[in-house]
């Protein structure tokens, strides 16, 4: 952690008071997530984690959707540059897809020209996948390579999730993984958890493609051998038959973390912050059956475990691409009539950061755990360039 200056004080007291919602594409601006009424976030001043007493507030920077592109990725060390320069920063949150979805293959030498970008992060670095790095790598129209999704993603937990229960960054930290603590799901190292000033963080592994139900490529690939994958032509069919499985298995894993996640939220946490890729309400009802479908089952889940818990819930993500905060499980929300089932819970906000073509940014959410009137979240977008 970075010690903070006195005018850093005065910097993040201004960033937690402040209400204005608009956004100065020429300097970082400034939203206040919608307060949940009826929530005391102070009830108790125990506290779940060993070491963790500290009820103060902190600072993350979120990015996703990063980089995404030749101009992205000529852009990236200097994004990198900009959170390290950052002394509010105690962490890096990526909310997956480190690639363009076309035209951007899904190689192991960018998987590990990416890597060396993260490990230039300064403080702990948490990343969850995207669907453009393992679940898209199959679609042939999108030129990504033709690879099996299921064995992209164990190359991708290979070189992104080397040691179970750590971070990248230079400072890496510790957090509990999926794979150290339950052994039904053990292949699940992407999954992680772990509580700062009685916040509890946990990512899951929720990707786009309406969560990896968009059919595999049903014929084999134009060019072999391709390197990353295993087995002869003749083995494609049988290859591609995994897609229900790998469904199967993941939802199962996310079910078990989620209630992992809950169930270490006791009644002494301030709030409850989710990080994943997909953007579930990123659809219409007129397309949903092929957009965001395959997601009722989890908003469902996520609001149920989140009315219960009655704190604060926050749901980082990316995939739709442009910055947002709402409030997708209030009635009122246009967002809310998108999943059959939806729960009712004022409680939880939604976080979307900027990527692909959006302007290059990182946004600086800074989190109180003892705020008392409004929302303990706050979020600052800070652009690359001024």
């Amino acid at each position: 952690m970075k010690p903070l200056t006195p005018r850093l004080w005065i910097a993040v007291a201004v960033a937690l008071g402040t209400l204005a919602c608009t956004r100065d594409l020429s300097s970082p601006s400034s939203i206040v997530a919608p307060s949940a009424s009826g929530i005391d976030a102070d009830k108790s001043d125990a506290d779940h984690s060993d070491g963790n007493a500290d009820t103060g507030p902190f600072t993350y920077a979120v990015i996703g959707d990063s980089p995404y592109g030749v101009v992205k990725r000529a852009e990236f060390p200097a994004l990198v540059d900009r959170i390290n320069a950052d002394p509010a920063v105690e962490r890096v949150l990526h909310a997956g897809d480190i690639k363009s979805g076309s035209n951007s293959a899904c190689t192991d030498t960018y998987f590990q020209d990416i890597r060396n970008q993260f490990d230039r992060f300064q403080d702990p670095f948490v990343y969850t996948p995207g669907d453009n790095e393992w679940t898209d790598c199959h679609v042939a129209f999108k030129n990504t390579g033709l690879y099996l999704p299921t064995e992209r993603l164990q190359t991708i937990r290979s070189l992104f999730f080397p040691v179970a229960g750590q971070t990248l960054g230079v400072n890496a930290a510790r957090v509990t993984s999926q794979a150290q603590v339950d052994p039904t799901n053990a292949d699940y190292v992407e999954n992680v958890m772990w509580v700062q000033s009685k916040v509890v963080f946990a990512s899951l592994n929720i990707t786009g493609s309406n969560d990896d139900t968009a059919p595999w490529t049903s014929s084999p690939p134009k060019a072999l051998p391709v390197p990353e994958l295993p087995g002869p032509v003749s083995t494609w069919a049988s290859q591609l038959a995994q897609q229900p499985a790998e469904i199967a298995s993941r939802t199962q894993a996310n079910n078990a973390w989620l209630d992992r996640v809950f169930a270490n939220a006791h009644t002494d946490s301030r709030a409850v912050v989710l990080l994943f890729q997909a953007d579930m309400w990123d659809g219409t009802l007129a397309n949903r059956s092929t957009t965001i479908s395959a997601y009722d089952a989890m908003v469902v889940k996520i609001g149920t475990l989140a009315a219960r818990y009655g704190k604060p819930v926050l749901l980082v993500m990316g995939d739709s691409h442009v910055f947002r905060v709402d409030q997708p499980y209030t009635p009122a929300s246009p967002l809310f009539g998108l999943h059959a089932g939806t729960p009712i819970a004022p409680n939880v906000t939604r976080l979307v950061v900027n990527g692909s073509a959006s302007r290059t940014e990182y946004v600086r959410m800074t989190i109180d755990p003892k705020a008392k009137n409004g929302s303990p979240f706050t979020f600052v977008e800070v652009p690359l360039v001024p």
